[in-house]
């Protein structure tokens, strides 16, 4: 199930970035002005309502999908970080025993 979701997820999110990269900007009209191509692939008004729902269909997809894969990623955790933390303190150094006697000091020059 989550190898198909993933295989969803990509194909998704490779044709949102063709679908965005297809929508023309807010200033690509003022390009018409100097020569621009009265051509298009969609007619003269069917592109943006189609790549608009496109672009919207397509992302609710991709979220869903994003959603899905993070929860089923984090809801098959059984162990924890905090499952190892030790419950008594290593001891560093070992005490010093008091009958021990000083070493022998160095000459002084």
């Amino acid at each position: 199930m989550s190898i198909a979701i993933t295989i969803i997820h990509v194909i998704s999110s490779l044709f949102l970035i063709a679908v965005v990269l297809l929508q023309t900007g807010k200033g690509a009209d003022a390009g018409a002005v100097f020569g621009g191509s009265s051509q298009t692939i969609f007619g003269s008004a069917g592109a943006g309502n189609l790549l608009t729902r496109l672009t919207t269909g397509t992302a609710i997809v991709f979220m869903v999908t994003s959603i899905f894969l993070t929860w089923n990623s984090t809801s098959n955790l059984t162990d924890s970080i905090l499952d190892d933390v030790p419950t008594e303190l290593p001891v560093l150094a070992e005490p010093v025993a008091k009958d021990l006697a000083p070493a022998a000091a160095a000459p002084k020059p």
